[in-house]
């Protein structure tokens, strides 16, 4: 099993949220009635699973979720001091927190500061209140802007911003007015995605009941070749199909994910991730709690075949810079290596794979909104699980 010494990390899940996005089909409540319960079962988790990453220093902790920010400051600080007390944390880790912008005021910035935390993930999504308002977010336009000025003024400097594009009514000017805003903040990450249409979300139900329509592929291609230009003429490098940075402001989290490293989820509908196997937490708050009271984690876990690990490593390879790892498809066999190299001369020879400085397959920029179609054109079937 390959070791990533140094590079392990902790997702914590937090199942919270004041309001429900339409389009979000993340694990969440809106009910906070759980809430003490939940904390005492993430404390007691981190505790039955200190073995986990068999003693691997923690290089990164992320609050996600549902909406971290939410959560009264305490409880986070009481999450980070069990992390602490539990784990061998680096000297310098990066701890990322989720945040709305409603919930950045200059008391929680100032605790959250106090506490460690030094990366900032703001849920901005858009500048126009009627897309916010269309896709039920808890925050308007001003609030989004107010929000950067203070997280920066309360000295955090390490702050990336969500936008979504290819949603109906984002117009291709609203949306060069979107970048344009992020921009200008000086902020130095942007993570964008495409609006998807998730089953089982709301926008999912109101585009059944023709109440709202689907997002349109074209848009989104175009949205998405307007973003990558407009952000690499200002100094961001796309690290990331999603993800863009200043020089040494990429997520070291998760690049991590990227490159194989191990990590910890807690919380429900977390995931974890230990070289060989995945196993994920029960998507359910009072299960969860209950089955921790009851000292047992409510997890499922999957052996991980090595042709799955080929296929993760292709997916998450052609997503980003560095391109897919060849040293680590070299150590799993042979085999994966002239697979890789037999299938992979049709995208080459149409000009949307190239091998890079590193000597590793990747996705020119202008094909890095397919990579996930481009990436299954090179899978290897698995015999063993069928």
């Amino acid at each position: 099993m390959p070791m990533f010494a140094g590079m392990a990390g902790i997702y914590i899940h937090i199942p919270f949220c004041r309001k429900a996005c339409y389009y979000c089909n993340f694990h969440f409540s809106t009910s906070f009635k759980t809430k003490e319960g939940m904390i005492q079962a993430m404390v007691r988790e981190l505790e039955m699973q200190t073995g986990y990453l068999e003693g691997q220093e923690i290089e990164t902790i992320y609050f996600g979720g549902g909406t971290p920010s939410a959560l009264p400051v305490e409880d986070i600080r009481l999450l980070l001091d069990s992390i602490r007390r539990l784990y061998p944390v680096s000297h310098a880790p990066e701890i990322t927190l989720e945040a709305n912008p409603d919930d950045i005021i200059a008391d929680n910035l100032a605790w959250w500061k106090a506490d460690g935390i030094n990366r900032l993930s703001i849920g901005i999504q858009a500048f126009q209140d009627t897309l916010l308002t269309a896709w039920n977010r808890s925050h308007d336009a001003g609030q989004a802007l107010k929000a950067i000025g203070l997280a920066q003024e309360a000295g955090f400097d390490n702050i990336t911003a969500d936008l979504i594009y290819g949603g109906p009514g984002l117009s291709d000017e609203d949306w060069i007015l979107n970048i344009q805003r992020l921009i200008d903040s000086g902020i130095p990450h942007i993570s964008s995605y495409a609006l998807t249409v998730e089953s089982g979300t709301a926008l999912f139900h109101q585009i059944e009941k023709g109440k709202s329509t689907s997002p349109d592929d074209d848009q989104a291609n175009r949205q998405y070749a307007i973003l990558q230009e407009m952000l690499a003429a200002n100094g961001f490098l796309q690290y990331e199909v999603s993800n863009f940075a200043k020089e040494g402001f990429e997520s070291r989290h998760n690049r991590s994910y990227w490159s194989g490293a191990h990590y910890l989820g807690i919380g429900p509908s977390s995931h974890s991730f230990n070289g060989i196997s995945r196993q994920w937490n029960v998507a359910n708050n009072v299960r969860y709690i209950q089955s921790i009271a009851d000292g047992v984690i409510p997890s499922e876990r999957e052996e991980l075949t090595e042709a799955q690990r080929y296929n993760e490593l292709v997916m998450t390879g052609l997503r980003t810079s560095r391109g897919i790892d060849m040293q680590r498809v070299h150590a799993l066999g042979e085999e994966y290596l002239e697979y890789l190299e037999a299938n992979v001369i049709e995208h080459v020879n149409n000009g949307q794979v190239v091998k890079n400085e590193l000597g590793n397959w990747v996705l020119k920029p202008e094909y890095l909104f397919f990579a996930d179609g481009i990436a299954a054109d090179l899978f290897y079937e698995d015999e063993s699980a069928t």
